[in-house]
């Protein structure tokens, strides 16, 4: 086969297997042993949860390297360049090294058929394991008992939360999502549980596999301070109460100190200026993330969160009423996405809703959009575009007004890209 570049290798890897989600971890397992990287680090941690896996994985990344650790997260979906699912050393792999990755694995794999996301979990692992790094932070793609992810046995399990969501490969209620979380847990390893309420068959789980868990609320946490900042505690590497100050941050705290209570459950410690320092530095685009942008003359302000479910429109909104500006909406959703989960934190939030479809086949007609909205009671406008949706914003809000967008990392990745077109940029 002629060398490939990333845009054709990914390109192939779209039309390889008959099937987008293909549940199930024999064929991924298989080549995985072949390459040899079902140990791809001495420390592993694998990170499930319906929100917050992302920042949660961020967060722990920082962490390793703050305590001068070599280390790699990978993480999905991409936003706008799919090296930013595989990062080492806090930095996304170049085309090169995702190409050879690909070329490795196809060699490997013979007549084993795989799904576009089982290359790309077997080409972060081949990359890692070549890589010679410390620990690994993985991010589940779905679900967690048949996630590709899950070939990988967890020096430590994290579960960030537990609610509806991809209810076709899940099932339709907490329990049957539990137990496919509960599926990265392993024998008498640890657990960190952001979730306070437990649905049975997960409790069943980590009983079963005798699984140490420490969870938030009950075993760490955080309380607010004055000025934004807040009071992390948890169990230590040595099994001391620690209580550490940290200053404000950008992402959720419960991800945050989740993070932290992981760190600690490896057996891993450093000096509290450093575990702070660590998680003041965790940035992950899209999620609450604050931009600024001169328009017509006027610096405006933008947040970008790729919230699309109930639980992450409340944190949303949540956020939302502690900021004084008034707020307008841009907004796409996935057609399999609850929008009325989403809306119901969301109504009253927004003095206007500029709604777009997405490009993607997946994608929520935008007046079908716009008339759920009405009929709520919202103002809604259609656009062609996500762009298109940001500018009449901008054009018609005050200068102090901020402007939302959200509802898909497709909306999202749209928006970047159409904010690094207004400031000049090429991606």
């Amino acid at each position: 086969m002629a060398e490939l570049g990333l845009a054709d290798w990914l390109a192939r890897l779209e039309r390889l297997h008959p099937a987008e989600i293909d549940m199930g971890l024999e064929r991924v397992a298989e080549v995985a042993a072949r390459l040899q990287v079902l140990d791809p680090a001495p420390l592993v941690f694998t990170v499930t949860g319906t929100n917050g896996k992302g920042s949660t994985c961020a967060a722990l990344d920082s962490l390793l390297r703050h305590s001068g650790r070599r280390s790699g997260c990978y993480s999905s979906p991409h936003l706008v360049a799919y090296n930013e699912r595989v990062s080492i050393d806090g930095q996304p792999v170049s085309d090169a090294d995702l190409c050879a990755a690909f070329a490795a694995i196809d060699q490997a794999r013979g007549d084993i058929s795989l799904t576009y996301f089982e290359f790309g979990t077997l080409a972060a692992l081949w990359l890692f394991k070549r890589a010679r790094l410390d620990a690994v932070v993985l991010e589940v793609g779905l679900g967690g008992r048949l996630d590709a992810v899950n070939v990988i046995d967890a020096d430590v399990a994290v579960v960030t939360s537990i609610g509806l969501d991809h209810s076709d490969y899940l099932g339709d209620s907490r329990d049957s999502v539990g137990y496919e979380k509960a599926g990265i847990l392993r024998a008498g390893r640890p657990l960190v549980c952001s979730e306070t309420d437990l649905p049975p068959r997960f409790s069943q789980q980590v009983q079963l596999l005798d699984v140490p868990m420490l969870q938030r609320s009950r075993d760490y946490g955080w309380t607010s301070v004055a000025d934004g900042q807040w009071h992390l505690f948890g169990v230590d590497a040595s099994a001391a109460r620690r209580e550490i100050v940290v200053a404000p941050v950008r992402l959720p705290r419960d991800n945050l100190s989740s993070a932290v209570q992981a760190f600690w459950a490896a057996g891993l410690d450093m000096a509290d200026d450093q575990i702070a320092a660590a998680l003041v530095a965790t940035f992950v685009p899209g999620r609450l993330d604050g931009r600024t942008l001169q328009w017509r003359g006027q610096a405006r302000e933008l947040l970008l969160d790729v919230g699309h479910n109930p639980q992450a429109a409340s944190f949303l909104a949540a956020h939302l009423v502690q900021t004084p500006a008034r707020h307008h909406a841009v907004f796409g959703l996935l057609a399999d996405k609850d929008l009325m989960g989403i809306l119901q934190p969301l109504q009253g939030q927004f003095g206007s809703w500029a709604v777009a479809t997405l490009p993607t086949p997946r994608s929520r007609d935008a007046q079908s959009l716009a008339s759920q909205l009405d009929m709520a009671g919202e103002r809604a406008r259609v656009f062609a575009t996500i762009g298109e949706a940001i500018a009449w914003q901008l054009d018609h809000t005050a200068e102090d007004e901020k402007i939302v967008v959200f509802g898909s990392f497709f909306c999202v990745a749209e928006a970047i890209l159409w904010l690094n077109q207004q400031s000049g940029g090429d991606r």
